[in-house]
């Protein structure tokens, strides 16, 4: 028997009474003003204050989206980010067009589920795995997250680095998910797949995110992607990264049979026993083997010799979750005050400095940042 619409909808704000304390011990549920232009004035806003708006409950309004950017406003990826926070937290949203530089959103409630999201572009799949992975976490059951787009994108973090890098780095702190690459998406034609599966966290309540010792001496492992394009690009690659004066222990070659359109990257893993950092750069038309290896290159190179345990683009994906950390997930009770972790990393960029100043709009929260020699200490304390 099909169930009556009025007993549906009855059906569902019991449901949303019965979780109205899934939040993270914030209690003030004004809107938030989120000044889109503020630092970097990217992307990266929207999406951390869209996951933040879900896992508080704190409605959001944003202007000035991406005034930073070449063009501004809300483009495919974005627009898919807002379509997935409303559907993780039954939410709505006013202003969610292309170009639009002005959004409201009002989320409900986190739910679990399987589900399902399309770019339509190029655009980073993983942006939009970003926006929706820490309110997934406060969920009451487990979920999956299947998105179409980019997975290998020059502007976004590409899968491997997801897989190989944040997702172990959280997991530290009791964040669990598991990736798949389904299909591969280079950019510019797109048309890749990767799922995630989400477990709710119910991490131990000292258990924090603590990355702070070096990488023992790294071996330092290379993947090289193509797709559709002549296999000397490769070898020609490989060939100039036995001159770059890295130690390399191993070089894997990957010619990709499943992606829409060409492709092109180098991957440098650098592995210890504890943890994989992965550096990626990005071949392009009109762009030389020498350039793309010499810009990978250069990033493991810095980083390597920093003494630092996190690189730039990690450090900035970590912040959040040691933000949050700072109460307990799926609807417990707040956990007592405590540190939400510390890191060290060789780059304090305006993209963290940014995400830091978008963090602390939401959750009573500090980061403290130290200086020393080539290495910045960042440490999250409740306030």
């Amino acid at each position: 028997m099909r169930e009556n619409p009025v007993d549906r909808l009855a059906k569902q704000r019991q449901d949303d009474r019965n979780h109205e304390d899934c939040r993270f011990g914030v209690s003030d549920m004004e809107t938030v003003c989120i000044d889109g232009s503020m630092g970097e004035g990217g992307g990266q806003i929207l999406r951390t204050s869209l996951a933040l708006s879900c896992i508080t409950g704190r409605h959001l309004h944003i202007d000035n989206i991406r005034a930073a950017r070449r063009k501004p406003g809300l483009a495919r990826q974005h627009l898919s980010c807002v379509q997935a926070a409303c559907e993780i937290s039954r939410g709505r949203s006013e202003g969610a067009a292309l170009g639009s530089q002005v959004l409201d959103f009002k989320p409900r409630c986190i739910r679990s589920g399987d589900f399902s999201f399309r770019i339509g572009s190029a655009g980073s799949a993983s942006l939009v795995i970003q926006t929706v992975l820490p309110a997934l976490f406060g969920a009451d059951k487990p979920s999956t997250v299947t998105v179409t787009g980019g997975t290998h994108n020059p502007w976004a973090p590409p899968f491997d680095f997801l897989a190989e890098t944040f997702l172990p780095a959280i997991a530290t702190a009791g964040f669990g998910a598991k990736s798949r690459l389904v299909k591969h998406g280079f950019f510019p034609a797109g048309g890749g797949q990767i799922t995630f599966a989400v477990q709710p966290c119910r991490q131990d309540p000292n258990q924090t995110i603590d990355l702070c010792e070096p990488p023992e001496v790294p071996e330092v492992q290379v993947r090289i992607y193509t797709a559709k394009l002549p296999t000397h690009i490769a070898h020609r690659q490989e060939k100039l990264l036995c001159q770059s004066g890295l130690r390399i222990r191993n070089f894997e070659h990957i010619d990709v049979t499943d992606s829409d359109g060409p492709g092109n990257c180098i991957m440098l893993r650098l592995c210890d026993s504890r943890r994989t950092t992965v550096f990626t750069a990005f071949g392009a038309k009109g762009k030389s083997s020498e350039k793309v290896v010499d810009e990978v290159a250069r990033l493991a190179s810095s980083f390597i010799s920093s003494g630092a345990a996190v690189d730039r683009f990690l450090a900035d994906q970590l912040l959040i979750y040691m933000a949050v950390s700072n109460s307990r997930l799926g609807g417990e009770k707040p956990a007592p005050a405590r540190a939400g972790g510390t890191y060290t990393t060789n780059d304090l960029s305006t993209h963290l400095t940014t995400n830091i100043e978008t963090i602390k709009k939401f959750l009573p929260v500090n980061f403290e940042t130290e200086h020393q020699d080539r290495i910045y200490r960042v440490s999250c304390v409740p306030l």
